[in-house]
């Protein structure tokens, strides 16, 4: 692995996403209203910014250069999704069933070893990522140390059993 020229400062973390939407209110219904962020505040009907727990945004929404607007075709760089990181199972299951019972379809469910992960599209196409990290004790190792990440199918029966 290469050394980065200069290490990252321990304060720094990822804020926030911004993302391009063709429909601001179909974007708020569902990152309100089906995974649940508040709407802190809005640019008219432009933009909204939405977060959780009071902070001024986790996700910013926009229709600045993408109003009426089509998903990026498949083969074209950009996004590949959001990931959103509960803190147990449990959460992350009963998160899991309410966008499913709002009508969008799992793409994907992963064990990652050190996580597991469901996959949806938002209503854009933009990916999401719902999941939850293991007790970092439990990640997988090579004999170096080093992780030992990998992608195996995820039961999503079983983890939708534990949904409050």
């Amino acid at each position: 692995m290469t050394q980065p020229a200069a290490a990252l400062a321990p304060s720094a973390r990822i804020g926030h996403v911004h993302l391009k939407v063709a429909d601001l209110e179909r974007a708020i219904a569902f990152y309100a209203d089906v995974l649940g962020f508040e709407v802190q505040a809005r640019l008219g009907s432009e933009a909204a910014f939405l977060g959780a727990d009071g902070y001024h945004h986790h996700i910013g929404l926009n229709t600045w250069r993408s109003k009426g607007g089509t998903p990026a075709p498949e083969g074209h760089t950009g996004l590949f999704h959001t990931a959103l990181l509960y803190a147990s199972r449990t959460d992350l299951a009963t998160a899991v069933k309410r966008v499913i019972d709002a009508g969008f379809p799992v793409m994907g469910a992963s064990d990652h070893g050190v996580s597991e992960a469901i996959y949806f599209n938002d209503p854009d196409g933009n990916g999401v990522e719902l999941y939850c990290d293991r007790d970092p004790a439990e990640w997988p190792r090579h004999e170096d140390g080093s992780l030992q990440m990998y992608s195996r199918p995820l039961p999503l029966e079983q983890l939708l059993s534990e949904a409050r």
